[in-house]
């Protein structure tokens, strides 16, 4: 029997216990000889990532026990912590001291690298017999950065320098031979979905020689990986969108050499590296290969040597990377309507579910609506998820609220598929609009130069375009409109709320409120990252005040949640006190939760239980309705 309660007040089984375990984070899978080897963020055991395998007989086994956590800190966002032997040896990098460990049957970790408190090593990957990584030295200044090769056998650790020279190094392959290096390199003041090079250069004596950039370097050039001893498959985007392309590296070759397109398409194979060994496409065999595909939501499809396109019928269309290949199957982490899982795929389109979190039932799920609307930059494009409960409708006339989605990077994407954190809100009767704002990535590269120079601009109209389009669409109650994100996401939260009148309520996870401040606060990675999203200091020194949202206090009018993790090195807690305390300052409602021990996101299953509920009883006090099995939140 269907029952009414308001919005918001909608009784619901979903805990935010469920939320926190309901959606794995998965750090990557592999075929290792007749099994399957998967990471995994534990959140019960304080964020820390195992590996486990499923083996041939289809049981699950943990590889990597308590203590040990494989998590690289290169870049300060890591990726590419483990990779493995095909006889099993588990390679990793420990989070305590980021050196990498080899974990044999034996059950006792043997240190691969010296030690070396400034060392740094990530985006391990195992190409022909060869152990190769980024090594990043020193965090003063510009780091040393390398791409190397570690020995796996030996007495003693032992790592060779290959190739540096550039600011940034990522994604390094060996060709089938073992005689020539690919990688990408970038420097400052560029990130890598701005402008990067795809190089290439032969080994001699244990070192790069001859090295030479087979891209434009005008362009993100991505993911080089030798399909034959003088072939390269490559991910470009001189069409305007991330694609395919195949490049022959021969010893006459120029300065940079011919792409020829593999299968070009009005759509991204390709995302901002953020993380080491992210992977948009992996080689099949016999001139195959599968390729995730992005516009506005994912897609898997597998290119023929004729270069044929067949799309495969994947359960997930959200967040899908292809973590590893080989002849004939390929294996893809994503999420979908059904929960967050990896998939071995064959090459001829089979299906199978290695690992994953089931959701709840379909009734409980919101399906994403696409919806487009007009901003004063542009179209802005969102996903709609409205509130869904089987068994439960509001009052007839009533509007439902809405929370605004504002995702970080600011390069990164949504893709349309509610997970978990989104149905805890809908299931609760409070709608949410995810928004890919100008600067996401999955519409190409016009889309994320939106932004350029205009951060806190284009950003903060486009999510009020969207907010708005939506009341004024009947969807939404305009009077109970909130906007939440977390680190850049946070900074148009805040930018929203001082710059419009549009939201009623904001929520700020490590959400940047000065960005001269985080200009100097900041790691190097993202060193010079304002250059482009603001502009070069010291010219655009006046732009920095007037966009940063605590150069306005006096317009900080609406009631706000801070979130906070006490280690956070991306963006301090002082950003997010100084928040506070204007806040403070002006008498306006509030809430500051300082969770300590976390960083620049929430990986222990406390702070994340903690932080959900306290999401949505902030709503509860602003917007005046009861939270159901939910504290109440008492604002400052």
């Amino acid at each position: 029997m269907v029952s009414v309660h308001p919005f918001g007040s909608w009784p619901s089984p979903l805990s935010a216990q469920w939320a926190s375990s309901a959606a794995p984070r998965f750090e990557g899978a592999a075929f290792v000889g007749d099994e399957i080897w998967w990471g995994e963020s534990l959140p019960a055991e304080g964020g820390r990532t195992t590996v486990r395998r499923r083996t041939a007989a289809g049981t699950v086994d943990t590889v990597l026990p308590s203590p040990w956590s494989a998590r690289s800190r290169v870049h300060e966002y890591g990726g590419g912590a483990w990779t493995a032997t095909e006889t099993g040896i588990l390679l990793f990098v420990e989070k305590t001291d980021q050196r990498v460990w080899a974990l044999g049957p034996d059950g006792v970790p043997r240190a691969l690298t010296p030690e070396d408190p400034a060392a740094r090593y990530g985006g391990l990957r195992r190409r022909h017999g060869a152990l190769l990584a980024v090594l990043e030295r020193g965090t003063d200044g510009i780091p040393h950065r390398a791409i190397v090769r570690i020995a796996i056998e030996g007495p003693e650790p032992r790592v060779t320098e290959l190739v540096s020279g550039s600011d940034f190094v990522a994604q390094p392959d060996l060709s089938p031979d073992g005689t020539r290096l690919a990688w990408v390199a970038w420097d400052h003041p560029h990130m890598p979905w701005e402008r990067t090079e795809v190089r290439v250069g032969v080994i001699e004596n244990g070192r790069v020689a001859d090295a030479r950039a087979v891209t434009s370097g005008e362009t993100s050039a991505l993911q080089p990986t030798w399909r034959t001893d003088d072939e390269l498959v490559v991910i470009d985007e001189p069409t305007g969108r991330w694609n395919l392309w195949s490049v022959e590296v021969g010893a006459d070759d120029g300065p940079s050499a011919t792409l020829h397109p593999l299968a070009p398409a009005d759509a991204d194979t390709g995302g901002g590296l953020w993380v080491l060994g992210q992977r948009w496409y992996g080689l099949l065999g016999e001139g195959r290969l599968a390729a995730i595909r992005t516009n506005g939501t994912d897609a898997l499809v597998i290119v023929d040597s004729d270069g044929t396109v067949t799309q495969v019928a994947l359960p997930a269309s959200s967040r899908l990377a292809i973590d590893d290949a080989r002849p004939g199957a390929v294996l893809v982490s994503g999420a979908g309507r059904q929960g967050t899982g990896i998939w071995l795929v064959t090459a001829d389109g089979e299906v199978a579910r290695v690992a994953g979190a089931d959701s709840p039932e379909a009734d409980w799920m919101p399906v994403g609506r696409p919806v487009t609307f007009a901003g004063p930059h542009g179209e802005v494009h969102a996903y709609d998820f409205a509130p869904t409960h089987p068994d439960v409708r509001a009052p007839e006339g009533e509007l439902p609220p809405y929370v605004v989605f504002v995702h970080g990077g600011p390069t990164a994407h949504v893709g349309g598929i509610a997970d978990a954190k989104t149905a805890f809100f809908t299931s609760r009767g409070i709608g949410v609009l995810d928004v890919n704002y100008g600067g996401s990535t999955g519409y190409g590269r016009a889309y994320r130069e939106r932004l350029d120079g205009q951060w806190g601009i284009v950003d903060v109209d486009d999510v009020a375009a969207a907010a708005s389009g939506l009341a004024s669409a009947g969807r939404a109650d305009e009077d109970r409109l909130a906007i939440e994100g977390g680190s850049a996401g946070g900074w148009t939260v805040l930018g929203a709320l001082v710059r419009t009148d549009v939201f009623r309520a904001g929520i700020s996870r490590y959400g940047v409120g000065d960005a001269r401040a985080l200009a100097e606060d900041t790691h190097d990675f993202e060193a010079h990252y304002l250059d482009g999203l603001i502009g070069p200091l010291p010219d655009a020194e006046a732009l920095y005040v007037e966009r940063s949202p605590l150069s306005h206090p006096d317009r900080l009018r609406a009631p706000m949640l801070i979130l906070q993790g006490s280690d956070d090195a991306v963006v301090p807690p002082a950003q997010a006190e100084a928040i506070r305390d204007a806040l403070a300052t002006r008498h306006v409602p509030h809430a500051y939760v300082l969770y300590d021990g976390e960083g620049h996101g929430f990986r222990r299953a406390e702070s994340i239980v903690d932080a959900l509920e306290k999401e949505v009883a902030f709503l509860g006090a602003v917007f005046g309705f009861d939270t159901p099995g939910i504290p109440p939140l008492p604002l400052d």
